[in-house]
């Protein structure tokens, strides 16, 4: 088995799609920490899921859009991805939002009623920092508005998703 260490970023330089070098805070690399912050944290709230719950599996599906996700942003301008987002992801999660929240009216809540909930949070405020870095790195390099709408709808659907996971809700009064 090879080397995890590799000493070719010491200078401060890391690899893109391909192997063409950037900084290491390159937006394209700091987008991609940020996403990959976020599917670190939706690995957290999948161990704490029981085995049959029905949203377990569609985390899991998330997770895979977004290395699919990390893989488009670090192809370099110019080069096929070869992987595409689908438009039907996020009209299913604008299904799934609707569902979950169908008679529940928008509120701010107050994360910590269980330690899931929390966690699921943690993870829409994390989709929010990364939906903000895409939208820093479309500036520069036109990122496919499938990708930035996923974003949006992600963290609606992380935040839909905490409350039908918190047994009481602790709304922020004014």
């Amino acid at each position: 088995m090879g080397k995890i260490y590799t000493k070719t970023g010491d200078e401060g330089l890391t690899s893109l799609s391909g192997g063409l070098r950037v900084e290491k805070d390159d937006v394209r690399i700091e987008t991609n920490g940020q996403i990959d912050e976020l599917n670190c944290l939706l690995g957290i709230v999948i161990t704490m899921m029981a085995d049959e719950d029905e949203h377990k599996t569609d985390l899991m599906t998330l997770q895979n859009e977004l290395m699919n996700t990390m893989s488009i942003i670090a192809t370099p301008e110019g080069r096929d991805p070869h992987r595409h987002l689908s438009s039907d992801l996020v009209e299913y999660l604008e299904s799934q939002i609707d569902i979950l929240s169908t008679s529940r009216q928008f509120r701010f809540v107050l994360p910590g009623v269980n330690a899931l909930e929390a966690h699921l949070q943690m993870a829409r405020s994390k989709c929010r920092t990364a939906e903000r870095r895409l939208w820093t790195a479309h500036r520069q390099y036109p990122i496919d508005p499938t990708i930035l709408k996923f974003f949006n709808r992600l963290s609606d659907y992380l935040f839909a998703l905490a409350l039908h996971y918190s047994d009481n809700h602790r709304y922020h009064s004014r």
